[in-house]
């Protein structure tokens, strides 16, 4: 796929290792302009990892661009970790390493769970968020789970038949139940079986058209393990969020300055989401792809992120 439209590849100026307590110890990373405006990506998920090309959708002239692998996901440590992990610890990992950094306030990019945690993050922070743009809207509510488990099955019926085939008859009742007890055995031939079959699934759903590239590179084992396990464990505990969900709180965040993208025919989060929000935020602005899925890398969607970062220069 031609990515022009991206910035060339570049690799970071900074790394580090962040003990966060409790066993966890978070990978960091800086790119680009070390006295630029400070933006921050935030990975999918939960449990997917950060990869070299979300460096890409940033100006390295312009930027000082943090990536970090959330608790138990990509390089940070343990992988696949639950214990100790959860949606209040994340925002207050961002805090820890915001203040590690020496950064007072930011641009907030993420998709997906990305989108889900750059919001509570900045319920929680008001004060350190200079704007965001945020793709494939994801709010937690059960609606958006059930979808994600059952209802994807109306759009993509085949690759929905393989997730339920790959368990036993005896536990098709329960999806999540019966993936999360697999995901958590501790037997490796037991809970990579299951992660390869869920993170499959989820990859061949995140496209407008077939990508056996994109799906294969969801399975792999080291990627699907985090992504599974963690998508699993979140979902079982409605993804650790407030009672009255992320649109209850949008008070806090009114005036801070947004750009939303969102594919027409995204199937792992679908359109209504990305329209509530836009309905409960006045300072955001919702852009429609038509012609793009779920994933970042669809035409439409990665030039239309790119663009919006760029408008927030100035922020």
């Amino acid at each position: 796929m031609p990515r022009g439209d991206l910035f060339p590849d570049i690799g970071p100026y900074e790394t580090g290792a962040l003990d966060l307590g409790g066993g966890h110890v978070m990978y960091w990373e800086q790119v680009g302009n070390p006295t630029g405006a400070a933006a921050l990506f935030l990975h999918g998920g939960p449990g997917a990892g950060a990869g070299a090309v979300h460096r890409r959708f940033f100006d390295p002239a312009h930027w000082r661009v943090v990536i970090f692998d959330q608790r138990g996901a990509g390089r940070s440590r343990p992988l696949g970790a639950l214990e100790g992990n959860a949606t209040p610890q994340l925002v207050a990992d961002i805090e820890t390493l915001r203040r590690h950094l020496g950064i007072s306030r930011w641009l907030l990019s993420g998709g997906s769970w990305g989108a889900t945690l750059a919001l509570a993050y900045a319920q929680a922070h008001p004060e350190r968020v200079a704007a965001c743009v945020l793709r494939g809207i994801f709010l937690g509510r059960p609606e958006e789970i059930d979808w994600f488990l059952h209802g994807m099955g109306t759009v993509f019926p085949e690759a929905h038949a393989a997730f339920v085939g790959f368990l036993p008859p005896a536990e098709r009742g329960d999806l999540l139940g019966s993936y999360l007890r697999r995901l958590t055995d501790p037997d490796p031939v037991v809970h990579m079986a299951a992660a390869r079959a869920w993170s499959l699934y989820e990859g061949s759903c995140s496209t407008l058209m077939p990508s056996p590239e994109n799906a294969a590179s969801f399975a792999q084992d080291r990627a699907a393990l985090g992504l599974a396990r963690l998508e699993a464990y979140y979902f079982a505990h409605r993804l650790f969020l407030p009672p009255e969900g992320l649109l209850g709180r949008m008070d806090r965040i009114a005036a801070i300055p947004a750009a939303i993208i969102q594919g027409r025919y995204d199937m792992i989060c679908p359109a209504h989401s990305a329209h509530a929000l836009a309905a409960a935020w006045p300072s955001a602005q919702l852009t429609i792809i038509p012609d793009a899925g779920h994933s970042a890398l669809e035409p439409g969607t990665r030039r239309a992120l790119v663009a919006a970062v760029e408008r927030f220069r100035r922020v």
